[in-house]
C-alpha cells in the first residue's frame, strides 16, 4: 500500500500569547510531558531566572540550572546533570543561548525539551539547531525540535529593539535561502523539498506584508509564529537549507571575526540583501523596505563595519559551509569582484 501521506515533525503545543508562562505547569501535566514535574529547568541568568520564580511553587519537582553561555562546554556541564536523576524532560527558559543549550543537552540524552522563548531575535527557538562555541568557533549542531513552544508575549515586548527586530531579518532571509537552493537544484541538481519550502516562504512573507512593527502585539505573534514555521521548514527538510544559505554564510564568516559583536538575525537580514542584490532579485525592494520599517542594518556601515571587513567576511563566506552550493559560490568571487559588488549594493539600496 502506498504512503498517502508523510508524518510531519512539528511541536506537541505551541503558546504565544500574553501571560503563556503561567500554563507552563499545567503544560507539562496536560501534555503529558512530565506528569510529576520532575523537569530540569534551564534558566538565563536575567529573564529566565524571573520567569522561574514566577512558576517555581507551582513545580515542586524541578531543579534549576543557571547556564553561563553558549558553549559546548556549557551544554555538556548541563548534560552531566541530567544523568543524575530521572528527569522526565528539559524545560529551557531564556533567549537563544539558554535554549540552544537547552536542546542540544536535552538530545544527547533523549528527553524531550520545552522552548519558554523570552526574546524574537532568531529562529532558534523552534529550529532543529543548535549555535554553540567550542575552543575553534562556534558550531552548528544537529538537535531535535522542541517538543513544546511558549512565548510569552510580556516578556518578549520588554525586550530591547533590536532584540525585537533581529528575528525579523532572520525570517526574511528565507526569502534568499530560498532563492539560493533553488539555484542549487538548477546548478547541481539538488533536491528542493517542497512542502520545506512552503513553510519557509509563508513565514518569510507573513513578516514582509505586515505594516506594523515591532511595539505591536499582533506584530511580535506573527514574527513569533513565523520563527516557529522556519524552525519546522528545517526540520522537514532536514537541513537548514529553507532558512540559511549565502545570507548565513556571510552571518557565520562574521561571527568568526567578530565574534558575539552582532546580533544573528540583523546579520542575516544584511546577508540576504546583499545575496539577493547579486542574484538580481527581484524581492529586494520588499526586503529592503521590511528591514528598514524595523530599523535594522541594511549596509555594513550601520554596524560599524568598513568595506574591508565585510568584503573578507563575504570572500570567508563560502569557506564556512563547504557543503552548500550558494550565489556565492556560483559567482566564486575574488577580491576585486566581491569589492564591486558592494560598491553596487550599496549604490542600489542608497546606504
Amino acid at each position: 500500500m502506498p504512503l498517502l501521506a508523510r508524518m510531519l515533525a512539528s511541536p506537541l503545543s505551541v503558546d504565544i500569547r500574553a501571560g503563556a508562562v503561567d500554563a507552563l505547569p499545567a503544560l507539562l501535566h496536560e501534555r503529558s510531558i512530565s506528569a510529576s514535574g520532575t523537569v530540569m529547568v534551564a534558566v538565563g541568568p536575567s529573564t529566565g531566572a524571573e520567569i522561574w520564580r514566577r512558576v517555581a511553587d507551582a513545580m515542586p519537582d524541578a531543579d534549576v540550572h543557571t547556564v553561563e553561555g553558549a558553549s559546548l562546554a556549557e551544554a555538556g556541564r548541563l548534560q552531566e546533570r541530567l544523568g543524575g536523576k530521572g528527569y522526565d524532560a528539559v524545560v529551557g527558559i531564556g533567549g537563544g543561548q539558554v535554549l540552544d543549550v537547552a536542546k542540544y543537552a536535552a538530545t544527547r540524552v533523549a528527553l524531550p525539551m520545552v522552548a519558554v522563548a523570552t526574546s524574537l531575535a532568531h529562529d532558534g527557538l523552534c529550529s532543529p539547531v543548535a549555535s554553540l562555541l567550542h575552543p575553534h568557533g562556534k558550531g552548528s549542531f544537529g538537535v531535535a525540535m522542541p517538543l513544546a513552544v511558549v512565548v510569552d508575549l510580556d516578556y518578549v515586548r520588554a525586550a530591547p529593539p533590536v532584540l525585537l527586530a533581529a528575528g525579523a531579518g532572520d525570517v526574511v532571509s528565507n526569502l534568499s535561502a530560498i532563492a539560493d537552493w533553488r539555484l542549487a537544484a538548477a546548478e547541481r541538481g539538488e533536491k528542493v523539498d517542497g512542502l520545506a519550502l512552503a513553510l519557509a516562504h509563508t513565514a518569510a512573507e507573513a513578516v514582509v506584508q505586515r505594516t506594523d512593527g515591532v511595539r505591536d502585539d499582533a506584530f511580535l505573534e506573527v514574527l513569533a509564529e513565523s520563527l516557529v514555521l522556519s524552525g519546522m521548514a528545517m526540520s522537514v527538510a532536514g537541513t537548514s537549507r529553507p532558512c540559511s544559505g549565502a545570507c548565513h554564510e556571510v552571518v557565520h564568516a562574521l561571527d568568526q571575526a567578530h565574534p558575539g559583536a552582532f546580533q544573528h538575525g540583523e546579520l542575516a537580514g544584511l546577508g540576504a540583501l546583499f545575496a539577493t542584490h547579486l542574484r538580481g532579485g527581484d524581492d529586494l525592494d520588499r526586503m529592503l523596505a521590511t528591514l528598514r520599517r524595523l530599523d535594522l542594518a541594511t549596509v555594513p556601515g550601520d554596524l560599524g563595519l568598513d568595506d574591508d571587513a565585510f568584503v573578507r567576511a563575504v570572500l570567508a563566506a563560502p569557506g564556512t559551509r563547504p557543503d552548500r552550493y550558494t550565489i556565492l559560490e556560483h559567482l566564486d568571487l575574488d577580491e576585486a569582484g566581491a569589492r564591486r559588488a558592494l560598491a553596487s549594493y550599496v549604490e542600489r539600496v542608497g546606504g
